[in-house]
């Protein structure tokens, strides 16, 4: 599997995921917050920050008709008008330079999802890292053809598209001029659940279309993103507010300073644990465990000459004796010398006559 690299981070199974807060729209029409939220994501040990750009005007159309309001029940925007849900949501594009300059300071990567040519090339006169395309703007082509010819990565979501939409953007992306590319797992509701996240599709997307894989996750709490590491995620994005309480159109399915956090270490942990194929001892900590086994031991004094029975030798712990597979090999024998209540047993107790009688058994 090709490993990416983005701003110098690179994505890969051999590295820590790359984790990401999204902003969106949980700056709530204020600069000062929206670079206080790059500050708290910086602080929670997260590698990047995400925000959007677009305009009300270059995401739909200002009309108040029930083509352009969401009319969902289940919606958290449920009766809003598209072009002022928009309004309330958009980053101003002034915000842009600074939001991006105050993620630099910090050592995060900033980058931008474009919704329009026009949002390409505004973020390339400030020269963005990579580009994100939204789940809903998979079958955008002419969007996907405008980025990928810009030839930095590429991040995309694929939400609810089929496996012929997700190949149809793959290809356009890649005959475009796009040589990095990363898929994200997504469900696009809002919050997700996690009986609808169906995790084992990361790892079949990655075989599928050959590309690092990772997770734009809606999901309350950390568990569906700590999984989707354990099955090969090598990115996860999540909504970042600075407080739930404090509203916003994303506010309800973000996280919080102090669960970023968590999701971050708990990422790395799972990363870690991974690991590789291993049996038997797990390095020189686990080497010293070994002697908590049982093996066979002296339990009443011995003399020499006399036999060995089940009263004068257990089976226990530590396991600085004979394995406790030998015990049949030992009962019947003849001790080679004293032997007191708590010597380890070795082949040394047994006399010589008898250690080439088990010798020849074992054989």
């Amino acid at each position: 599997m090709k490993q990416i690299t983005i701003e110098g981070r690179i994505l890969g199974a051999d590295h820590l995921p790359f984790i990401v807060a999204e902003m969106s729209g949980n700056h709530n029409q204020s600069l000062d917050r929206a670079l206080a939220i790059v500050d708290a994501a910086a602080a929670s040990g997260v590698h990047g920050l995400k925000i959007q750009t677009y305009t009300a005007d270059t995401m739909t159309l200002d009309v108040d008709a029930d083509d352009f309001r969401i009319n969902d029940p289940g919606s958290l925007w449920n009766g809003r008008n598209l072009h002022k849900l928009y309004q309330q949501a958009y980053t101003p594009w002034e915000w842009h330079e600074p939001i991006l300059e105050r993620c630099r300071k910090h050592g995060l990567i900033g980058f931008s999802t474009p919704f329009d040519a026009g949002a390409v090339d505004f973020l390339e006169s400030l020269d963005v890292p990579c580009y994100k395309i939204a789940s809903f703007e998979v079958t955008d082509l002419p969007l996907l053809k405008r980025v990928a010819s810009t030839g930095k990565p590429v991040i995309m979501s694929t939400g609810m598209a089929t496996v012929a939409e997700i190949s149809e953007a793959v290809q356009t992306l890649r005959e475009s001029g796009c040589g990095e590319l990363v898929l994200l797992k997504c469900t696009s509701t809002y919050p997700a659940t996690p009986e609808r996240s169906n995790l084992r599709t990361i790892p079949h997307l990655r075989e599928m279309f050959d590309v690092q894989v990772g997770l734009s996750d809606h999901t309350l709490g950390i568990g569906a993103a700590v999984a989707a590491v354990a099955l090969g995620a090598t990115m996860i994005e999540k909504h970042f507010t600075l407080a739930r309480a404090d509203g916003g159109v994303d506010a309800a399915f973000s996280m919080e300073p102090d669960e970023m956090k968590s999701l971050a270490a708990e990422c790395e942990n799972a990363w870690l644990a991974l690991g590789s194929v291993n049996y038997g001892p797990s390095g020189d900590s686990e080497k010293k465990m070994l002697k908590f086994r049982r093996s066979i031991y002296v339990s009443e004094d011995i003399k020499a000459g006399e036999r060995f029975t089940t009263k004068n030798l257990r089976i226990v712990r530590p396991g600085l004796g004979l394995a406790p597979k030998y015990i049949d090999n030992l009962l019947g024998k003849r001790a080679a010398r004293d032997l007191s209540r708590g010597t380890a047993v070795d082949w040394s107790v047994l006399t010589p006559e008898d250690v080439t009688t088990v010798e020849t058994s074992r054989h």
